[in-house]
């Protein structure tokens, strides 16, 4: 059974819950484990969502897609090929991505992120899912113009860390199988992404698995896994829109 599990604002207090329709059942206690429901419904236009979780990081993906690893001509990754995304980009629904001072162009990046929701350290593949809480919708927002302008060092840590360059949410969607599910990215209404996460080259299991023998994963942390083909330069007071069907849709603006 599907749920969706929200983090909110409502009035001078935070809280998370699950929505139920156009209402928010209230929790008590903990969102990875001893959640407990409360008789309070709140109408989900009375709250502001929040990132529906703090992660202690993000870890993000780079070419785990094979359309635009073919298209890009790249070679086949052996292992996964990652990079950590600084807190200070995390970003909430409906909030504004700014654009930084010193300009260029920026892109965004349409991605499934994957929520981990028990502590996890060399795993197993056959039991990754057991660690996955769900998941969300990600834009890997990305400076292209500083990423390779240092030929001597890919500057993937700048280029991907400004401030509000992770927007995430709305939701935690639980109980969902990957494989099927597809994220379609619009910049101003216009489709630029439509691409089926089955054509990943590391599967979400794969992924918990090798990542979880680097290092330790946390609940609320995050990977995303990475975009593919239709990836493009935002300009300000663009709206880019990140839907996975069965998850929602984060949007945010780019000023």
């Amino acid at each position: 059974m599907t749920s969706h599990w929200v983090r909110f604002r409502h009035g001078d207090s935070t809280g998370f819950g699950t929505l139920q329709g156009q209402r928010v059942r209230v929790c008590e206690g903990d969102m990875f484990g001893g959640a407990v429901p409360t008789d309070r419904l709140l109408p989900l236009a009375d709250v502001q969502l929040l990132m529906p979780v703090r992660p202690g990081k993000v870890i993000a993906l780079w070419n785990n897609f094979h359309a635009l690893g073919e298209k890009l001509g790249l070679p086949i990754p052996a292992e996964p090929l990652y990079l950590i995304k600084s807190p200070n980009s995390y970003l909430d629904p409906g909030a504004t991505i700014r654009n930084p001072p010193c300009g260029g162009k920026v892109v965004f990046e349409g991605e499934l992120a994957i929520v981990i929701g028990k502590t996890c350290s060399q795993v197993a593949e056959r039991d990754a899912l057991a660690h996955v809480l769900g998941y969300t919708c990600a834009n890997d927002v990305t400076h292209a113009e500083i990423l390779n302008r240092d030929a001597s060092f890919a500057q993937w840590v700048r280029a991907k860390g400004f401030d509000t360059f992770c927007p995430l949410g709305p939701a935690v969607a639980t109980g969902l199988d990957p494989s099927q599910l597809v994220v379609k990215t619009t910049l101003n209404g216009q489709l630029r992404q439509d691409y089926p996460i089955s054509d990943m080259r590391f599967s979400v299991q794969q992924l918990v698995s090798l990542i979880s023998r680097d290092m330790t994963l946390y609940p609320g942390d995050i990977i995303l896994c990475g975009t593919s083909i239709g990836v493009g330069s935002m300009k300000p007071g663009s709206t880019v829109e990140v839907e996975i069907a069965g998850i929602g849709k984060l949007g945010n603006r780019f000023e």
